[in-house]
Parts: structure tokens; sequence; C-alpha cells
């Protein structure tokens, strides 16, 4: 449930054009959220694919983030977020999701 939850609230961020222009996997305990923003309309799934950025974190941490609740620069320093691939397209997220 908690992942479709998140599933949901990411749709709903990055719209039909967040402007990453770049992939980006979440891998959470509860399985993954996949999001292609190299095509309009972006595409958000449950589709485990290759991505340019993953980035691991709990479904619970997630959400926190998004509520504002959990800084992301303080998430990775703590080990509740592991970045790997493109920490550019990361910092971007952390923009996206942060407004």
């Amino acid at each position: 449930m908690s992942l479709q939850i998140l599933t949901d609230r990411i749709r709903n961020i990055v719209g039909n054009d967040s402007g990453l222009d770049a992939t980006v996997k979440f891998k959470t305990e509860e399985g993954v959220v996949f999001v292609d923003s190299t095509q309009v309309p972006n595409v958000v799934s449950n589709e485990d694919r290759e991505a340019d950025c993953n980035l691991e974190i709990s479904t619970k941490n997630a959400l926190q983030l998004m509520d504002g609740d959990l800084n992301p620069m303080t998430a990775f320093m703590m080990g509740k977020l592991k970045v790997k691939g493109d920490m550019g397209i990361a910092m971007k997220i952390a923009q996206t999701f942060g407004s």
C-alpha cells in the first residue's frame, strides 16, 4: 500500500514534464518506482528498469522527504538515502521534490 502511495506522490510531483531529462529509480523495501523523464509526458511506473540514477531509500523515509520532514542531505549523510549513478541527477531530484 505504501509503495502505491509513494508512486502516486512521485507521479504528482514530476507531472507531465519535470525537466529532469533522465531516468531515475527509487528502490525501496516494497519495490521500485521508475521515472522516465526523457519523454513527455513523463512516465512513472513500478517497472524495475535500468536508470541513470538509482536512489535506495525506505518508503517511509521517501515519504518524509516529500513532506519536507527529512532533509535530503541529512538523509544521505546518515545513510538513509544511498545514491548510485549520476549525482547531478540526484541533486536535481532533491530540488524538484523540495519545491
